[in-house]
């Protein structure tokens, strides 16, 4: 193997450690918290590309946190039907995944100065927090995700504190109708989780990691996907009943099609064709993002 080649194939595994698939469910709560600032007339451009650059770095971090964590606890065995985990797959070291972890969230941290300059401390307490939550998932002696903890660490942190947080850097504030537009953010993208953990209840139950999907089963867990779906669609009519929005949030119809296929496919298949619905799942965080900020920023 000749030195481009190995450094072409040092370069893959590290596009295969960031998972760029799961990377729209970090960007779209900042694109729903810019939009409601641009709604308010709050929007700051610097503060948004600085929260946009910080969440796909502490997603990154985190994608990496679970890859070589999951690892040392031995829950990656080779019958798992996910992506391939770089450090058990031998593509990158253990040293080098913690390497990158801690490169991604110090550069999360130094963009995340600006952010603190502007919004205060409470930044950087939600700074430190993500991070902290970040390797708790998988690390550490009581790892959220191995103790049905999961999906309401990823609810919290991609709703409430994301969209809120971006909110909150551009207009140094919140209020009511940002609070409730976190809500299904938070659920799309714990449904993102929820098919992963679908998809993974066999083997995660051979190494006795106990998501919450192991805990509800097949059935249970396929029920949590659609209400997470079905909720999600519902917060904007309510916001729209309660005059928080323009009629234009009806936009996010649009991509209702799309979610009734991916709940077709929950409901009907197993195994690794979930990667799919997993896949999709992410889309369609990005898809309802887009919409519902468009309807957002178009006055009545």
């Amino acid at each position: 193997m000749s030195y481009q080649e190995g450094l072409g194939n040092k370069f893959n595994a590290w596009i295969l450690a960031s998972r760029p698939k799961t990377l729209p469910a970090a960007v779209s709560p900042v694109i729903v918290g810019s939009a409601f600032a641009y709604k308010y007339g709050e929007f700051i451009l610097t503060a948004a590309i600085a929260a946009v650059l910080t969440a796909l770095l502490l997603q990154i971090g985190a994608n990496l946190a679970n890859d070589v964590f999951d690892f040392f606890k031995g829950a990656d065995i080779t019958e798992r039907l996910g992506p391939v985990r770089v450090t058990q797959a031998g593509l990158l070291s253990s040293k080098e995944v913690l390497a990158g972890m801690w490169i991604s969230f110090g550069i999360a941290g130094i963009l995340g100065l600006y952010l603190f300059l502007r919004a205060g401390w409470l930044v950087l307490v939600i700074g430190l927090l993500t991070i902290i939550a970040a390797i708790a998932y998988t690390g550490g002696p009581i790892p959220l995700g191995y103790y049905g903890l999961g999906d309401l660490t990823v609810f919290i942190f991609f709703g409430p504190v994301a969209v809120c947080g971006t909110y909150f850097v551009q207009a140094l504030e919140l209020n009511i109708p940002i609070i409730i537009a976190s809500i299904p953010m938070g659920l799309l993208i714990t449904a993102i989780l929820v098919v992963n953990n679908l998809r993974d209840i066999k083997t995660d139950t051979a190494v006795g990691k106990k998501t919450l999907a192991v805990m509800l089963g097949v059935v249970g867990t396929r029920y949590e996907y659609l209400i997470c779906l079905l909720l999600a669609f519902s917060v904007p009519f309510i916001m729209l009943y309660f005059g928080f929005v323009s009629f234009w949030v009806v936009l996010v119809l649009l991509a209702l099609p799309f979610a009734f296929s991916l709940i077709r496919s929950v409901w009907m298949e197993s195994g690794p064709i979930l990667n799919k619905t997993l896949a999709g799942t992410g889309q369609l965080v990005l898809v309802f993002s887009l919409l519902f900020s468009v309807g957002v920023v178009i006055p009545l």
